[in-house]
C-alpha cells in the first residue's frame, strides 16, 4: 500500500532503502542464514537471494512480482514473466540449498549456524570476504585477495589454536576471535 502513492524520487528513494539493506546483508563480515517459510516475494526474496545460505521449508514460495506490478526485479525469467516458484524448483534452479518441513526449518537453520559459530571467526570472516572481493575480479588478482586474507589468519589465537587442536587430533576447540 506505501509504495501505491510514491513519486518517482520517492520510488528511487524507496528502492535504494531496500538496496542499502541488501547490500549491508551481502557485505556482512559473517555468513547470514535466509530461512524461508511460506512467501518470499520482491523485496523478500531479493533478502534471500542476499545472503549466504538459503534454506527452505516445503511451502516456500519465491517470485519477483514487480514487473506485474509495473516496477522492475531482478531474476530475468521469474521478474519478465512474474511467475512464481516452489521450493523444489528453488532447490533445482540453486536458489535454496535445501528444503525442509515446517517443523524441520528453523532446528536446521540453529544446527547449521551453531555449525558454522564453531569455526574460527577470524577465517569464516576471511573466507566470506574472499568470495565477496573476489568474484568481480580477474582470476590473477581474486587469488591474490585469498592469499592476502589466508596470511591474515597466521598468528592469530585462533590460527594457532585451530592448528594445534588438528594436530593433536583434538575435537574441542578454544577460539576466541584474536
Amino acid at each position: 500500500g506505501e509504495m501505491s502513492t510514491l513519486t518517482k524520487a520517492e520510488g528511487e528513494a524507496f528502492g535504494k532503502k531496500g538496496n542499502d539493506v541488501f547490500r549491508k546483508i551481502e557485505t556482512f563480515p559473517i555468513p547470514v542464514i535466509a530461512a524461508v517459510n511460506g512467501f518470499a516475494l520482491g523485496g523478500g526474496n531479493e533478502i534471500c537471494m542476499s545472503c549466504d545460505i538459503r534454506i527452505c521449508s516445503d511451502n516456500a514460495i519465491f517470485g519477483q512480482p514487480e514487473a506485474g506490478l509495473g516496477i522492475p526485479g531482478l531474476a530475468k525469467e521469474i521478474i519478465y514473466s512474474t511467475k512464481n516458484i516452489d521450493a523444489a524448483k528453488a532447490k533445482e534452479v540453486g536458489l535454496v540449498n535445501e528444503v525442509y518441513t515446517q517443523d524441520e526449518l528453523l532446528p536446521a537453520a540453529e544446527k547449521l549456524a551453531n555449525k558454522i559459530a564453531k569455526n574460527a571467526p577470524i577465517a569464516v570472516r576471511a573466507c566470506k570476504k574472499a568470495i565477496n572481493e573476489g568474484l568481480d575480479l580477474p582470476m590473477d588478482e581474486a587469488i591474490v585477495v585469498e592469499e592476502k586474507l589466508f596470511g591474515s589468519c597466521f598468528k592469530t589465537h585462533d590460527q594457532i589454536e585451530g592448528m594445534e587442536a588438528f594436530l593433536t587430533k583434538r575435537k574441542e576447540k578454544n577460539f576466541i576471535n584474536a
